[in-house]
C-alpha cells in the first residue's frame, strides 16, 4: 500500500492539502525503505540454498568457536550436509548446547566440548575426544577468534597476547592436536577464519591484523607441509553481522558509511561465511589448497 493512500484514508483525501499528503507519503516512504534495507543488510537468515545431504557422510568435524556466530552457522551448514560436529566454545555452555541441539535437528550426531583451543593440552584434549567418540578427525574449522584493540601507544600487553592467542595460537594449538588424527583418515580438510584485517591492516587494532595475516600465513605453510593428504585454505571475510560487531554499529551513520564502502553494498551474514566455508571443505574444492577466500563483497580486492 503507497504512502499516499495510507495518508489519504486516514485523514481524508479531500481534507488533506496535498502538501501535507505529499509529506506523510515520503516520510512512510523513507520508513518502508529503511525498514526493508536494514532486514535485508543486517539479517543473520540463512541463504536460500541447502546443501546436499550426503556432502560430508561419514566425515567428522571439529568447528572451534561454534556457539554463536561464524562457528554455528558452519556446524549446523556441516551437519546439514551429513558430518558429525563437535561443538567448541569457551564459556557460553547453554548456547553450545543449543548448537547442539540444531545439529541434531538435521540428523547428525553432535556434542560440545568446553576448551581454551590456545592451550595446547587443551586443544589434545578436544581431539581426544572426537577420536574416541566419532573414531577419527577429518575437517577441521578454525574459527575461535576475539576482536580487541586500542591505539599502539594504549594497548596493553595482556591486550596484544590475548587477541595474538585466541586468534592465532589457538589455530596452531588445534592443527597441532588434530593433524596426527587426520593424515590417519584417506582425506583431511582445514579452514581458518581470517579477515581482511589480515590482508590490509587495520588501524587502532593492530593486534587483530597480526593476528589475522599470521592466519594466512600459517594457512599457505600449513598448505604446503601437509598435502598431498590434508587440503588447508582459508576465508578472509569484510564485515559480518554477528554479536561481536553489533555494538559499533550502533552509530548508524558509520553502519551507512561502511555499507556504502562495500560495491555490494550489504553486510555479510553468519551464512554467507558458512557457505564458502563448507565450500572449501567439501570436495567441491578438492584441487584447491593454500587459497585464501575473499568474502567481503568485494570490499577488498586481492589476487
Amino acid at each position: 500500500m503507497s504512502g499516499r493512500i495510507i495518508a489519504s484514508r486516514l485523514f481524508g483525501y479531500r481534507e488533506v492539502h496535498r502538501t501535507i499528503v505529499g509529506l506523510i507519503e515520503l516520510i512512510l516512504i523513507r520508513a518502508i525503505r529503511e525498514i526493508r534495507g536494514k532486514i535485508s543488510i543486517m539479517s543473520e537468515n540463512v541463504v536460500g540454498v541447502e546443501l546436499p545431504k550426503g556432502l560430508f557422510e561419514g566425515k567428522t568435524a571439529i568447528v572451534t568457536g561454534a556457539s554463536r556466530g561464524v562457528g554455528r552457522a558452519t556446524a549446523i551448514r556441516l551437519a546439514e550436509g551429513g558430518a558429525n560436529v563437535v561443538v567448541n566454545y569457551l564459556t557460553n555452555n547453554s548456547r553450545a548446547l543449543e548448537t547442539v541441539r540444531l545439529c541434531q535437528e538435521r540428523g547428525a550426531q553432535s556434542f560440545s566440548i568446553n576448551g581454551d583451543t590456545s592451550d595446547f593440552l587443551q586443544a589434545k584434549r578436544i581431539a581426544a575426544k572426537t577420536v574416541e567418540e566419532f573414531g577419527g578427525i577429518d575437517l577441521l574449522v578454525l574459527n575461535a577468534g576475539i576482536w580487541e584493540g586500542a591505539p599502539i601507544e594504549e594497548m596493553s600487553e595482556e591486550t596484544w597476547n590475548r587477541v595474538l592467542n585466541t586468534n592465532l595460537k589457538s589455530a596452531w594449538a588445534m592443527s597441532k592436536a588434530c593433524v596426527p588424527a587426520m593424515k590417519k583418515r584417506e582425506s583431511g580438510a582445514i579452514v581458518l577464519v581470517s579477515s581482511t584485517a589480515g590482508q590490509r591492516g587495520e588501524a587502532n587494532y593492530s593486534n587483530y591484523a597480526a593476528s589475522k595475516g599470521g592466519q594466512i600465513s600459517f594457512t599457505k605453510a600449513l598448505a604446503s607441509e601437509l598435502c598431498p593428504k590434508i587440503r588447508v585454505n582459508c576465508v578472509a571475510p569484510g564485515w559480518i553481522e554477528t554479536a561481536m560487531v553489533r555494538p559499533v554499529f550502533e552509530d548508524k551513520d558509520y553502519e551507512q558509511s561502511v555499507i556504502n564502502s562495500i560495491p555490494l553494498k550489504r553486510i555479510a551474514t553468519t551464512d554467507d561465511i558458512a557457505l564458502s566455508i563448507c565450500f572449501l571443505l567439501s570436495p567441491w574444492a578438492r584441487h584447491i589448497t593454500g587459497e585464501i577466500l575473499n568474502v567481503n563483497g568485494g570490499a577488498v580486492l586481492c589476487g
